[in-house]
């Protein structure tokens, strides 16, 4: 597989409620500009959820897949990977690292790998995945902040 990308970003927010705003999968729609639809397909018993079914289109890109989600006890760490390979997709794994710092804001470390199903020089692939992450990170951090979950 493909080398991950890894990107930061400092939300002015806890770790708590950026967890929360993360798996509120579908509420995606109302502030992932490629976001079409996110639903949840299947929860463990503590009503988190395992599977999500998104749509995305983003002009030349449009897809739709299903990503299997794990989250560590405390939720600073968020995983996923995708289910089975999709019409844009032949992999993907993902993750989101949560660290409290001491100002009450936290660091969101976005690690993602995506193997397309089409061809693509690595060095484009890099690019568009840091272009997904960037505009993930600063979605996230603003529809946190605005959201009121920020203090």
């Amino acid at each position: 597989m493909a080398d991950s990308s890894t990107q930061s970003i400092v939300i002015g927010a806890s770790p708590d409620q950026v967890a929360t705003v993360i798996c509120d999968f579908t509420r995606y729609p109302e502030w992932t500009e490629a976001m079409r639809r996110a639903e949840v397909v299947e929860e463990y018993e503590d009503g988190y959820a395992s599977q999500v079914r998104f749509a995305i289109d983003a002009g030349v890109l449009a897809d739709e897949y299903v990503l299997a989600y794990e989250y560590s006890e405390d939720l600073t760490r968020i995983e996923w990977h995708l289910v089975a390979p999709s019409k844009m997709q032949r992999s993907q794994r993902g993750a989101y690292d949560l660290v409290g710092n001491p100002d009450g804001t936290t660091t969101v470390t976005y690690t993602l790998e995506v193997e397309l199903s089409v061809g693509m020089l690595g060095m484009f692939r890099r690019k568009a995945e840091k272009m997904i992450m960037d505009t993930a990170l600063k979605q996230l951090k603003l529809r946190v902040e605005e959201s009121g979950a920020a203090r």
